[in-house]
């Protein structure tokens, strides 16, 4: 479960944001305590807890809200929040989980329940609305 928490958090607040990805990652850690006895022996318990926290948390039509702290030192683009914010839920899962927390392509496909070519798909169209977006032209 502790391995879980930490994917199935990660996942939630690049999807949903900071509040709702708290939330929603509770509900389906809650469910999976609950029913450890079922859990645990499914072939992708965490791919599982996934679809419960977003079927939980489904019904609330909230935007998402990317907060950054109150330094005065930006640790990222200033405008790399609001750009997120306009990506596809898939595109912005793939983007912060492959490139904010290192995960392999195909683990967000094990955990979203997605074939690695989708994912890579996301990545790429939402890494080129990034750049669009914050007018990126040169690859680094």
């Amino acid at each position: 479960m502790a391995e879980a928490e930490i994917r199935l958090r990660r996942t939630f607040v690049a999807l949903y944001g900071s509040q709702r990805g708290r939330e929603a990652t509770a509900e389906a850690l809650a469910y999976g305590w609950e029913h450890w006895a079922k859990v645990r022996r499914m072939a992708n318990p965490t791919g599982y807890l996934f679809r419960v926290g977003q079927s939980r948390t489904r019904s609330r039509k909230t935007p998402v809200v990317f907060t950054r702290p109150e330094d005065k030192d930006p640790w990222c683009e200033p405008a790399l929040d609001n750009a997120l914010s306009t990506l596809s839920d898939r595109q912005r899962i793939a983007v912060v989980l492959v490139h904010g927390f290192g995960w392999t392509m195909h683990e967000v496909a094990e955990l979203t329940g997605i074939k690695v070519t989708t994912v890579q798909t996301h990545l790429n169209r939402g890494l080129a609305h990034l750049r669009a977006a914050l007018e990126v032209t040169d690859r680094v």
